[in-house]
């Protein structure tokens, strides 16, 4: 962490710095409860689960107190109501674990700082207190990587860095005991071999593993390690170069940005103790300077980030956690000669400081303002009301002389975001790439925010377990087309044109056949979707409008919409007449005109609004051909509106204002406006932006190819054998066809399978033999888990089988698990992406001396004609659950598995599926 000789330079500089003198006296405020007595130390490891931590009656999260003792009450902070029980412990574990590491790192810093033997003494207490009960939490049931304390290797990862830097920071100031460094050394040993074991390759929570690691090989002095987590293909620097853009933007948006870069520079400072100093080489400082800048290039004029892929809504950029991210990195910037261009970091700064607001929240790698119930009123942040992080690393005092904070438009070009910036106003368009596993379907999708209302937002992310994810996951909840009356395929957007003059600007994306532009003016914002394609479709575009408000003059009619989230849907028809929809909102004062122009029809409904707002209603404008154009005009109303209407007359659009008429036209050179003072030509046209690639290159997979023999005679499929010829077994007993949780391949004598098909015009079939001692099956009627989104039944002994076109895109999924209630009959459910009716499965099941047997029909999907000679692509997967578990342990898969069965739910990725030759 620091040496003995650092930590004397840095009391000087303490000392002498009012800011830092402050900053220190703030924390020995914070750390006197933690002096007067030690906190509690949960009993279990943390729970993700859909019930645990939240209010049972409105769904709000529960206060976290770090001092609640058992049996712990926890408090909903909406209705007050107090709730109690295992489900809400494990999730208050979750907090207390990294909180309480927080505070013995907190403690050690005022230890080492001011040669504090209480703060020491406590410090070492919840390390050796640790050290005690480490082996005692199980390494199981975990969602996303091993882990002792919590479900997940990352958060294992932010927990040790926080323990081993109170570790090494008694040990530099002389006042770390022998006892306690060997229960150290043990933790640090084990924690290493969990993380170690886990390599998630390109991530935001690899950037916490690899510090976790560095922060390991900095107290053991293992130059292996500390190459691996550093400089290893998936180390710190390969994310540092390739995680985050040219344009210093995270490839997941800001949220994962802020969450990854602070794993990069808290892996910096552990880096500095294997040579590698990251911020002096000009590379490296120059990407950290870019990454340093990109939130606040894109932050709304309220200062909270845009919640773009799988964000969290409303979250402001003055939390004390990122605002430590600028105050860290222009310290270490300007310290390493790297810092010519920080003069826009701290007038950044300096704008959160004087201008921005905010409300405390929690966060996993910052807990140092909890409890944050009774809520504080909303409050600026400040320089000496941090944690221990910036007490040791942060400049004694920020630059006076910089210029107000005033960012102007902008193209973030590698992550395809434009900014159109005019006055108050903010305009942006969502092009580039898709984001991975947080991206969302929403290319093209439109941000508005304007006379500080949020008209137009993209709304984020709820809960990772809640239902509604899968709202907020799809096109219809963002401001974006779609095709088809389905989301968006997974794919990128091109941004064509980007340009400013003046008071205009304008940006060009294109998804697909469907091209999205918008010019931002003085007083208002002109957006154009159109489709150009050489089929039939149906283009829809929603518009979920802030406040209150409708349309004028006209009728609404009962309308179709099928949406599994959507109510109440409604078609317009306008009065004749003729010209544009108006939209008239209001929200907080502000008002907003929208006019709608071109092809269709207006349909209005209800849907999830923004996370935790409850019910809203939103609009969705829709038109069928080949091509169609939808013109919208939005304009913010200051004080009195200014435009009257527009209109399309060809390749021409007219607004029409209170002082005249605005011609827009698509140019050869980009886009032009007449207006009533002059021409505006505005050009810009972009080079398309490399696709991302993958940390790691693997060679694909050559499928797996099996045999389905042609029957005369459907088998019985009574759990036996009779009918199925078993010349052609497909097995599933080798080590890279199994897809582990925390424990390895235990061998085919205790897992594996065998498989045989069949088949006729009518079905296919398969008898599938699993060898299982121990077997674990869900009961129909057991009572529901509320873990997570996905079904129950992956946690049982059962089958995943999947069947895919050969020849487009087309797959079906089942969940097959036996019935326990009668022994024979078994139950099915549609699974993955594109779920299969559960009435075209039907079987039967029995137990054998080595397992079980399962025996089923797959009825053939409308796309497939089986025929001898054909094929088609399949795959099966055998799930393997065991007694005492929360989760199911691994599963085997035909296709070939070698990997982790975390986070695969029921689906199977239909490029993995193997082949079935139909064989006559």
């Amino acid at each position: 962490m620091v040496t003995a000789e650092e930590l004397a330079t840095r009391r000087d500089e303490v000392a002498r710095s009012p800011d830092l003198s402050a900053l220190r006296a703030h924390l020995r405020e914070r750390a006197a409860p933690v002096l007067a007595r030690l906190p509690p130390i949960p009993e279990a490891k943390a729970l993700f689960s859909r019930d645990g931590g939240v209010c049972p009656d409105d769904g709000t999260a529960l206060t976290f107190d770090p001092w609640s003792p058992p049996p712990r009450e926890h408090r909903c902070p909406r209705c007050r109501k107090v709730v109690t029980g295992e489900r809400h412990d494990r999730h208050w574990a979750r907090f207390q674990h990294l909180w309480l590491v927080e505070r013995a790192a907190h403690l050690a810093t005022l230890a080492a700082l001011d040669d504090d033997a209480r703060a020491a003494s406590r410090a070492a207490e919840i390390l050796r207190t640790y050290a005690a009960r480490y082996w005692q939490y199980p390494n199981r049931d975990n969602v996303l990587g091993p882990s002792r304390l919590f479900f997940s290797t990352y958060l294992e990862s932010i927990w040790i860095g926080h323990y081993l830097s109170a570790a090494l920071l008694l040990r530099a100031g002389g006042m770390l005991d022998d006892d306690t460094t060997r229960g150290v050394t043990q933790v640090a040993d084990e924690a290493a071999n969990l993380i170690g074991d886990f390599d998630e390759g390109f991530s935001n929570r690899q950037t916490w593993n690899n510090a976790g690691l560095a922060a390991i090989a900095t107290w053991f002095e293992d130059e292996d390690l500390a190459k691996r987590a550093i400089e290893g293909p998936t180390g710190l620097l390969e994310h540092l170069l390739r995680g985050f853009g040219r344009d210093g933007m995270w490839y997941e948006g800001e949220n994962y940005h802020l969450f990854a870069l602070r794993g990069v520079l808290t892996g910096a400072v552990w880096a500095r103790h294997a040579g590698v100093e990251v911020f002096a080489a000009p590379q490296l400082a120059t990407r950290i300077q870019a990454a340093l800048l990109a939130p606040a290039l894109t932050a709304l004029p309220d200062f909270t980030y845009p919640a773009r892929k799988d964000s969290r809504f409303g979250v402001s950029l003055a939390q004390p956690a990122f605002v430590e991210l600028w105050e860290v990195g222009v310290a270490w910037l300007g310290e390493r000669g790297a810092g010519s261009g920080t003069a826009q970091l701290v007038s950044w700064l300096s704008a959160l400081y004087n201008r921005a607001t905010m409300k405390p929240e929690l966060l996993d790698s910052y807990l140092h303002d909890a409890p944050i119930e009774p809520l504080p009123a909303p409050r600026s942040p400040s320089r000496r009301g941090l944690s221990w992080w910036a007490l040791l690393f942060m400049a004694p005092e920020l630059p006076a002389d910089v210029p107000a904070w005033s960012p102007g438009s902008v193209l973030l070009e590698s992550q395809g975001l434009a900014v159109l910036r005019t006055a108050d106003r903010y305009v942006s368009l969502e092009c580039g790439h898709y984001g991975g596993g947080h991206g969302h379907p929403d290319r093209l999708h439109l941000t508005l925010h304007a006379g500080g209302t949020h008209w137009l937002a993209d709304p984020g992310t709820g809960a990772y377990n809640a239902r509604d994810l899968f709202w907020y996951r799809s096109t219809l909840a963002h401001n974006a087309p779609r095709l088809d009356k389905t989301s968006q395929a997974e794919g990128d957007a091109t941004c064509d044109w980007f340009d400013t003059s003046g008071d205009w600007s304008w940006v060009r994306g294109r998804y697909g056949g469907v091209t999205r532009t918008v010019v931002s003016g003085p007083t208002y914002v002109l957006d154009i979707v159109e489709l150009a394609s050489r089929t039939e479709h149906t283009l829809e575009v929603p518009w979920h409008l802030s406040g209150t408000g409708d349309v004028g003059r006209g009728t609404w009619s009962s309308g179709d919409l099928a949406d599994e989230f959507v109510t109440r849907v409604e078609r317009f028809a306008p009065d004749s007449g003729g010209g544009p929809v108006t939209l008239a909102f209001s929200d907080g004062g502000q008002a907003l005109n929208v006019f709608l122009a071109g092809d269709g029809e207006l349909l209005r409904a209800e849907g999830p609004g923004r996370p935790g707002a409850g019910r809203r209603t939103f609009y969705i404008v829709r038109a069928n051909g080949r091509a169609a154009r939808f013109v919208t005009v939005l304009e913010p109303v200051a004080s009195s509106p200014a435009v009257r209407g527009v209109r399309a007359k060809g390749s021409v659009i007219e607004v029409e204002s209170t002082k005249g008429v605005h011609r827009h036209a698509v140019t050869a050179a980009g886009w032009e406006v007449e207006t009533e003072t002059g021409r505006v030509r505005l050009a810009g046209a972009r080079a398309s932006q490399p696709v991302l690639a993958p940390l790691v290159e693997l060679d694909t997979p050559k499928p797996a190819v099996g045999a389905a023999l042609r029957t005369d005679r459907p088998p019985p499929l009574d759990g036996s054998l009779d009918g199925f010829d078993k010349t052609e077994p497909l097995r599933l007993e080798l080590e890279d066809q199994y897809r582990r949780s925390e424990e390895p391949y235990p061998g085919a004598d205790d897992l594996s399978a065998v498989a045989y098909a069949a088949w006729d015009g009518q079905a296919l079939y398969l008898a599938v033999e699993v060898t299982k001692q121990d077997v674990c099956f869900r009961a129909e009627d057991a009572a529901p888990l509320h873990l997570d989104n996905e079904p129950d039944d992956i946690h049982s002994d059962g089958l995943q089988v999947y069947l895919g076109n050969p020849d487009g895109g087309d797959a079906l999924g089942y969940l097959i698990v036996p019935n326990t209630q009668d022994n024979r009959s078994i139950r099915a459910r549609g699974a993955g992406e594109s779920p299969g009716q559960p009435d075209e499965v039907r079987g039967g099941w029995q137990r054998t001396s080595q397992g079980y047997r399962v025996t089923v029909a797959l009825a053939w999907p409308e796309w497939h004609r089986a025929h001898v000679g054909g094929q088609v692509r399949f795959d099966l997967l055998v799930n393997e659950m065991e007694p005492g578990r929360e989760r199911r342990t691994g599963q085997l898969v035909w296709s070939g598995g070698n990997g982790w069965v975390y986070l695969r739910g029921d689906r199977q990725e239909p490029a993995r599926f193997g082949v079935l030759e139909l064989v006559g």
